[in-house]
């Protein structure tokens, strides 16, 4: 499989550059085991989902493997944590609006013998009508759940159930009415100890809508049972103005690092591109003299100081682009699939190329095989090959109501824009098989296509998606490279390429 060299945000100085995990990577939950760290984030309606990365300093990450193998409906949200030398994600997720089975979120946990897995099956915990659960063992020895609300019950010994029902235990901390946020939405609780207090991290003012929205927010208290006094400096991070690098910076997990320092993990989205996702930022975190986290680090758009990793500096690791000739699977890596069936995996085969068999009609209900973009300029092409009657495409996927690009017959050219087959009809030389490109650079996208060997002609018709993100859509999402197949035939994909492009790449 080739690569395209994408830059790492280590910069090899001993300064790092967010995002530390660039593309979508909403919710990051992240954890210390011994020298290393493991993280996992939201995987919503993608699948497998929940996976799991590691890295030796915060800054350098790579991926590990999807703890959640089979779709479990919208996931969001985690909390990964250890306890007794086992290992647990507990997770809310929402059911599809069209089910007819539960239709309130539900809390379920996975377990493992390790953060690498193998992990369990899903197990439901008995907690319902919450989201954002947050695991801490209390001075009793007892474990608990905190949700958002902010609402607390008690699990047993072995975390898998709760065993008390969800109770009010913290009210959070109100920010001046005239701020401008999307809502209050006390949420997101993690919770750890230091020394002889405990630590309640919470996120209110609302992961999307204006840039200025959402925050962090600490409390304290001697007891897991309260009562939580806030912190004076509140909100410990925030993003003040939209002129800032960073949005909505939110929902975050604080934790000790192996040289005693300590850092802060959130999510924001970068100014002007919504349409990649909330993407995972790391900042410092210092102390005052009375025991309270604050985050110096107003500006996040500037090289900051690295972590310390056991044993000294470490190569800097890039995140690569997800290329890829298919020789293998490469799941949660590189593919999900996008509101997948429960036996979605079953209709790819890998080898010589990617064989996937066609679901639905078209992009909407086809379940396409989505990968994550993670800069603000790139092209991506593919090779497909048509076997039987179907149809096959390369795309720009939000979701199954927005979506951009190009499909193949066989016959002709459709093109879809905003979530639709458009009246465009690009000519094109009918054959079994075709390559496809895309280039969107900076919220414009232009498509291309050729016999293969022969001339790239580009697409008569652009498309702007800068408005293809969750303020506008209200899914919490981020624009992908997709690759779909429907009908009743299959498509064979090859030599997929996703390339980063410079401002020079673009003259």
């Amino acid at each position: 499989m080739s690569t395209a060299l994408r830059s790492s945000p280590d910069l090899g100085d001993g300064t790092f550059l967010n995002p530390v995990l660039p593309g979508d990577r909403p919710d990051p939950s992240v954890l210390r085991v011994g020298d290393e760290y493991y993280l996992t984030y939201s995987s919503f309606d993608a699948s497998p989902g929940l996976t799991v990365w590691r890295s030796p300093d915060l800054v350098n990450w790579a991926f590990v493997t999807c703890a959640l193998r089979q779709p479990l409906s919208t996931v969001f949200a985690p909390d990964l944590v250890e306890h007794d030398g086992r290992f647990y994600i507990y997770f809310p997720f929402i059911p599809s609006p069209w089910s007819d089975a539960v239709q309130e979120p539900q809390v379920w946990v996975i377990h493992a013998d390790s953060p690498e897995g193998p992990w369990s099956e899903p197990v439901y915990t008995g907690i319902s009508g919450a989201i954002d659960p947050g695991h801490v063992a209390g001075e009793d020895g007892a474990r608990y759940l905190f949700v958002n609300g902010i609402r607390r019950c008690r699990l047993s010994d072995d975390g898998l159930r709760a065993v008390s029902p969800l109770e009010q235990v913290y009210d959070g901390w109100r920010y001046p009415d005239e701020w401008v946020t999307e809502a209050y939405a006390l949420e997101g609780p993690k919770l750890f100890r230091r020394g002889e207090w405990f630590y309640l991290v919470s996120a209110v003012g609302g992961t999307g809508g204006p840039a200025t929205g959402h925050m962090v927010i600490a409390a304290r208290s001697r007891s897991v049972h309260g009562p939580w006094e806030n912190a004076p400096g509140n909100p410990i991070a925030r993003t003040w103005s939209d002129r800032e690098s960073w949005w909505s910076r939110g929902h975050a997990t604080i934790l000790e690092a192996v040289d005693g320092t300590w850092w802060m993990l959130s999510h924001g989205y970068r100014n002007g591109y919504r349409t990649l996702g909330r993407q995972a930022l790391l900042e410092p975190i210092e102390w005052t003299d009375d025991g309270w986290p604050t985050a110096p680090a107003r500006d996040l758009g500037v090289p900051q100081r690295m972590p310390a990793a056991r044993g000294g500096a470490v190569e800097p690791v890039a995140v690569p682009a997800p290329c890829d000739d298919f020789a293998a699977p490469g799941w949660g890596e590189r593919w999900v699939f996008d509101n997948p069936g429960s036996n979605e995996a079953a209709r790819a085969r890998f080898g010589k190329g990617l064989v996937l068999s066609g679901k639905g009609t078209g992009p909407a209900d086809s379940s396409p095989l989505t990968t994550w973009s993670m800069d603000s300029a790139y092209e991506v092409e593919v090779e497909l090959h048509i076997i039987r009657d179907a149809i096959g495409g390369l795309l720009l996927y939000f979701d199954d109501r927005l979506f951009f690009g190009l499909g193949w017959d066989g016959k002709e050219m459709q093109s879809y824009a905003g979530g639709i087959r458009t009246h465009w009809r690009e000519p094109a030389e009918p054959g079994t098989s075709i390559q496809l490109r895309l280039r969107n650079d900076r919220h414009i996208v232009t498509g291309w296509h050729r016999v293969p060997g022969g001339q790239w002609q580009r697409h008569g018709v652009r498309y702007d998606t800068s408005g293809a993100h969750s303020a506008t859509m209200n899914d919490l999402k981020s624009l992908r490279p997709a690759l779909f197949a429907a009908g009743d035939g299959e498509i064979v994909f090859r030599r997929f390429r996703y390339r980063p492009l410079t401002n020079g790449d673009l003259v």
